[in-house]
């Protein structure tokens, strides 16, 4: 079975963003990131595989027999926007509708910048996402 790719490493959080996030605005936003996501979740940001800022974690296991350690929320403040990591099933359109310019796939919520979106609404989906895993995966 395949090894997963993003696991949580020992990287500096500070040192990643300081030394690959180039646009002053999107490093500003990734300071301000870190705070509202550990403020919402409760838990330290750690680095997840080479690019990814994650708080908290859950471990998974599918009926497939795949399992592995994923974080309750995260983010990449990569070149072309900012990737939010969150796990929303139950009111994510309800959410998104009120949030702000965004781009939205399955796994994740595209923004450009702080400045575009409702920050109370993206508390709300942090802190729900953190909560949705932690009671669909509870620690053992």
């Amino acid at each position: 079975m395949a090894k997963n790719k993003t696991t949580e490493t020992e990287s500096s959080v500070i040192d990643f963003i300081n030394t690959t996030v180039e646009d002053e605005t999107k490093r500003n936003d990734a300071f301000e990131l870190i705070k509202i996501m550990q403020q919402q979740t409760g838990f330290e940001a750690k680095m997840w595989g080479p690019s990814i800022i994650g708080f908290g974690s859950y471990h998974y296991k599918y009926a497939s027999g795949h399992e592995g350690d994923a974080p309750l929320a995260g983010f990449s403040p990569r070149k072309a926007a900012i990737s939010l990591y969150l796990y929303l099933p139950d009111n994510k359109e309800e959410l998104l509708s009120k949030f702000g310019k965004h781009k939205a796939a399955k796994g994740c919520v595209y923004i450009k910048k702080l400045a575009d979106i409702d920050v109370e609404i993206l508390k709300k989906m942090v802190s729900g996402s953190a909560e949705y895993l932690q009671n669909l995966y509870p620690s053992i």
